[in-house]
């Protein structure tokens, strides 16, 4: 019993255990956790020569949070939001919206958000979550796929000197900024629920 409790992502605390239930509230989530995908899409931090939308730092609190099961299925949600011309990405709908968009520039990037969550609730599923270093290690490895998926997909659009210089370098302080806090933020509030 104490080893599937330990093995489960944050948020199972919270849903009831089967049933009609747990599946309402893991709709709920994935509702919710698509409006914060929103919400971080449209927040834009400028550091350095480009805006940087906190959409990243989003996808690793909620995979970590979700587990794989949920969280993959947050972001096709999501996805399926923008696909059919919900302006949920970040620069919709002034750069267009739905497939166009999403076969642009950036597309290599939101498929890239997918696996990325695959990989970090991968990872809480196995109780990493609770470990700081752990953690940050997966989330690393699923920034690194998620660049590489969006800079091959780039490549194709512009050349790969160019998706380097612009789709890669101008993140990779402030995609790492954001890993070092996920990686802090989902251990503490294991442990903070450990002391309560």
């Amino acid at each position: 019993m104490a080893m599937s409790t330990t093995m489960r992502p944050l948020i199972s605390l919270a849903l009831p255990e089967k049933g009609a239930a747990r599946l309402a509230g893991q709709l709920l989530l994935a509702i919710a956790g698509t409006l914060l995908l929103i919400l971080s899409a449209k927040t834009k931090v400028l550091l350095g020569p480009v805006d940087i939308s906190m959409q990243t730092l989003a996808v690793f609190l909620i995979a970590a949070a979700f587990g794989m099961r949920l969280g993959v299925a947050t972001l096709l949600l999501y996805m399926a939001e923008g696909a059919l011309g919900v302006p949920v990405f970040q620069s919709t709908p002034e750069k267009g919206i739905g497939i166009a968009y999403m076969l642009g520039s950036t597309g290599g990037y939101l498929a890239g958000f997918v696996v990325m969550a695959a990989i970090v609730g991968w990872a809480a599923d196995r109780g990493w979550d609770r470990h700081p270093i752990k953690l940050f290690n997966a989330m690393l490895v699923a920034e690194i796929v998620m660049m590489a998926i969006g800079f091959a997909w780039l490549a194709l659009l512009i050349g790969p000197e160019k998706s380097w210089q612009f789709g890669v370098v101008p993140f990779i302080v402030g995609d790492l900024i954001k890993v070092a806090l996920a990686a802090s933020l989902v251990p503490a509030a294991w442990s903070l629920l450990k002391r309560s």
